[in-house]
């Protein structure tokens, strides 16, 4: 499938990227803001989540109802979330009905009320959320292992909020964050599939400029830096639970999103615990009969990252899953991986890069995210290429490196 990248940068700072995709009928539209749970305080804790779901209440020219009445009615899809650094709403349609979808959006960005109502109403949502979190075993050892590495500094904090941070935020708390961080410098807007460049963005300038919010010249803002890199310290915690399973993360500082290592470390990762011929699977599913969910993981922030393994086991198998998983993490630090996991973690990596993007809503993600957090945006065969060129020194050289660091270990169960 040919595809066709293009870019545009409005006076007011607000980036547009499109991707026409030959042969595609449908068309995915993505608003991508650099605004996430690591830009809250104390006080605004979950903010950025907050907003999410405020968004989608209503503005001056729709209720709640007629926004999800105006996609329903042409088949569309819509939907958000909310990261630690950034947020995204988004949405896919029929080629034609893309100006409807920049419409839509563009109204709740610019011009949504958050009215006090709302915010009570969805208050309560919310805090349903983080109860039915605080009862998924996986969210709760993810949220106690960002815990464990970052403490309460930005990116140790759940992306939801606390029940104590939600019920105490205000509405004027809410609409402060909403003006500071809103603003078109701060904004993607990514579009794919059945596109044409300068239509979207005739359709951006029309629907984005509601209430004067491109009114104004603003350079872009940058991918976002920091000039001190949040160290982690080896640490261990443990939450009782009485689930079945206990639910184990065995962790260690990674690479932060812009290190080139990150190519390395993603075969690695793929090598190591990236699927069923992989190392960890092998020797903890299918040799020992150890767990029925394992496998390895890498990710990366601005400035941060982590790297590890996850299991769901029986407690009785907890100590003897630990002390495997350490010995391969060990070996794999002094040795490296082989020539075939090499060869193999290549062909899994750029495989499934390749399948990803066989669809609208995957190219569109792909390219609002890259424009909004890097950089420079990799085409996808400079990436391949990246990945092939990929050395056995390489990926023996990061293991060593974060394979010998403080370890982490988030427990969670009976």
């Amino acid at each position: 499938m040919t595809s066709q990248v293009r870019r545009t940068v409005l006076p007011s700072g607000l980036r547009i990227v499109t991707e026409q995709m030959a042969g595609s009928r449908s068309a995915s539209i993505g608003v991508w803001i650099g605004v996430g749970s690591r830009d809250e305080n104390d006080a605004t804790h979950g903010a950025s989540h907050f907003l999410e779901h405020l968004l989608f209440k209503g503005t001056d020219e729709r209720s709640a109802l007629d926004i999800s009445i105006a996609l329903d009615a042409v088949g569309g899809e819509f939907n958000a979330f909310t990261a630690k650094e950034y947020t995204c709403f988004h949405a896919r349609v029929l080629g034609e009905d893309l100006p409807l979808a920049v419409d839509v959006l563009g109204d709740m960005i610019t011009g949504s009320l958050l009215e006090t109502h709302d915010v009570d109403a969805e208050r309560d949502v919310i805090l349903d959320e983080i109860a039915m979190h605080e009862d998924d075993p996986d969210d709760v050892v993810q949220n106690l292992l960002a815990d464990l590495a970052w403490g309460s500094g930005p990116l140790g904090r759940p992306i939801a909020g606390t029940t104590e941070s939600i019920e105490a935020m205000t509405r004027a708390q809410i609409q402060r964050f909403y003006r500071k961080h809103y603003r078109p410098g701060n904004m993607v807007v990514s579009v794919a599939g059945a596109v044409d460049h300068a239509d979207v963005v005739k359709a951006v300038r029309r629907y984005f400029g509601r209430h004067g919010f491109l009114d104004g010249a603003a350079d872009p803002v940058g991918p976002r830096t920091s000039r001190r890199r949040p160290r982690i310290r080896g640490n261990e915690g443990r939450i009782a639970r009485p689930f079945e399973q206990v639910n184990v993360v065995l962790a260690a500082e990674g690479i932060p999103r812009d290190d080139d290592r990150r190519f390395a470390l993603g075969v690695l990762n793929t090598a190591l615990g990236g699927g069923t011929s992989s190392r960890l699977f092998q020797e903890v599913r299918e040799h020992r009969g150890l767990a029925y969910s394992v496998y390895s993981f890498a990710s990366h922030y601005a400035d941060s990252g982590l790297v590890g393994v996850a299991v769901g086991c029986l407690p009785s198998r907890l100590d003897e899953v630990l002390e495997v998983v350490r010995v391969e993490l060990s070996r794999i630090a002094a040795h490296g991986i082989t020539a075939e996991e090499l060869a193999r973690g290549k062909g899994q990596l750029i495989g499934g890069l390749v399948l990803g993007l066989e669809d609208s809503g995957s190219r569109m993600m792909r390219l609002g995210k890259a424009e909004l957090v890097y950089a420079d945006v990799l085409g996808i065969d400079e990436v391949m290429a990246r990945i092939e060129a990929v050395t056995l020194e390489q990926v023996r050289d990061v293991a060593a490196e974060v394979f010998s660091r403080p370890e982490l270990l988030a427990v969670v169960g009976p």
